[in-house]
């Protein structure tokens, strides 16, 4: 158990050296030195009781009080990268689960990763053994295998569960709402580099699939308005020299719910005219198209608004005309080529990752605390949607991240049907921004394999600012449908190779 420092000591010292400084403002700083220590000591108090059974390493940051991390070194999933997994605990109630692995290339130089999985109510734990994480789990879920096309083949990976109560995360309350689970991400990442610092300069990346298409650009507006000063809370501020720029490069979101304005139009055309199969009769996409105006209604009342009274009633009645039809054939919502099995969200696989993760030497290995771990949470997906944020437009995040140098990555299997590459291209060519002419006018060029082969097409700025990509056969999840073509769409884009 290593505690870093006493945090409020050289707080208390930098206002007593400034004799200009007025009583009553040394009183404030005083009394909240005082919380922070009584903070410490109560954090301290609890990892106590945590080290009676397991020993962990624990972290503080003078700028989030209520915050702290404890962690472990693992060496599951593989071996041969160094690994961290742990929690980020906060005002002792509300726990995090995050597991970090080293990239197998350069460690020291590549770029690290943040992944995170939609629902919302799922578990990033997916993403690492279902999809792009150094293993996979096998059919029977006692053991995984080397997975040779991680994601971390060139870069670090962060998986990270949440909002509170997704996967390992446990306990009362969190967030129901992105724009504040954003702020749990900002504050953990901070935490981490503070603790890793070895990984603070790296660029760094925020990746993710799904209702991550609401995450991302939030979570990357609120590293966005901190780097440049622009803090949210007077104690930031306060502690703004102990705050790390964190040296965001990129988002890159996979078949993501990011403009449902938008993305709704096109379900109907998914369903009966998709590269693959028609799925509904045209009679049903015609009944689909003719109930959508009303849908983009509600919607456009949910986007002025963002209250939840107009945000709830967009989301129920859109689902229910626009989805639901398809829902109702069996067909997997995450792939229209096959039909939903047993398995979690259609995919058997998710069984077997669930056993695994149940494991009582894998939960003691890396630190996990919850009875029993579940890919997703569907209380937590119920909750989200009661407070309208289903609906709300994280699109309008995108422009000002554009304009700010930010790159951002859209891509989508063309074979999912619930955020599928019609309405997520549409977006992008829709989106309000300075070279939006500029886009649109651009043409999408073949992307193809080492062997030529074509396995997609792609639509990119000349400096690599803005793309959407749409992957070839492939589903909701592209790494888990085309692992090889997922890794060549990350180091391209990485290496700012992918127009």
């Amino acid at each position: 158990m290593l505690f870093k420092s006493i945090v409020c000591s050289a707080f208390v010292l930098t206002a007593l050296a400034k004799p200009e400084l007025q009583f009553q403002k040394i009183t404030n700083q005083l009394e909240n030195s005082w919380h922070d220590f009584q903070g410490v000591l109560r954090k301290g108090a609890n990892e106590i009781e945590h080290a009676a059974a397991e020993t962990y390493l624990t972290a503080f940051h003078p700028a989030f009080p209520e915050y702290a991390i404890r962690y472990k070194q693992p060496s599951l999933c593989d071996p041969s990268v160094n690994q961290i997994s742990g929690y980020l605990d906060v005002d002792d109630n509300k726990h995090f689960f995050f597991w970090f692995f080293e990239s197998r290339n350069k460690p020291k130089e590549d770029p690290l990763t943040l992944w995170l999985n939609g629902g919302p109510g799922c578990s990033s734990l997916t993403g690492l053994f279902m999809e792009l994480g150094p293993c996979t789990v096998n059919k029977a879920g006692d053991n995984t295998i080397l997975n040779p096309q991680s994601w971390n083949s060139n870069s670090s990976l962060l998986f990270l569960d949440q909002p509170l109560n997704v996967g390992y995360s446990y306990g009362d309350g969190g967030a129901t709402n992105t724009i504040d689970a954003a702020k749990h991400v900002y504050a953990f990442l901070q935490l981490f580099f503070n603790e890793f610092s070895q990984y603070a300069d790296l660029d760094f990346h925020v990746s993710g699939e799904s209702y991550a298409g609401h995450y991302i650009p939030r979570i990357g507006t609120e590293i966005n308005k901190n780097n440049k000063g622009k803090f949210q809370n007077l104690r930031m501020s306060q502690f703004s020299d102990t705050l790390k720029p964190i040296n965001l490069k990129s988002l890159l979101i996979g078949n993501g719910l990011t403009d449902p304005l938008t993305q709704y139009k096109y379900y109907a055309k998914m369903a009966c005219e998709n590269p693959y199969k028609p799925v509904l009769d045209k009679a049903t996409c015609r009944n689909m198209e003719a109930q959508f105006p009303a849908c983009a209604r509600l919607i456009e009342n949910c986007y002025k608004s963002q209250n939840v009274f107009a945000c709830l009633p967009a989301a129920m009645k859109c689902n229910k005309d626009q989805v639901q039809p398809y829902q109702q054939t069996g067909t997997n919502p995450y792939d229209v080529r096959d039909p939903c099995k047993s398995g979690g969200m259609c995919y058997e696989i998710l069984d077997s990752v669930q056993t695994y993760l149940n494991r009582d030497d894998v939960k003691k290995a890396i630190g996990a605390r919850v009875e029993k771990y579940e890919s997703c949470n569907m209380q937590i997906n119920f909750r989200f949607n009661l407070a309208g944020d289903w609906m709300r437009p994280y699109v309008r995040e995108v422009p000002p991240l554009l304009e700010d140098g930010i790159r951002i990555l859209i891509y989508a299997g063309d074979a999912d049907f619930v955020c599928n590459y019609m309405g997520n291209k549409a977006w992008t060519l829709e989106l309000p921004w300075s070279r939006k002419d500029e886009f649109r006018g651009l043409k999408d060029i073949d992307w193809v394999n080492d062997d030529g082969q074509k396995i997609g097409e792609v639509r990119s700025t000349k400096d690599g600012l803005f793309s959407f990509l749409r992957v070839n056969g492939a589903g909701h999840m592209v790494p888990y449908d085309q692992p090889e073509a997922a890794l060549q769409m990350l180091n391209q884009w990485l290496s700012n190779a992918l127009h």
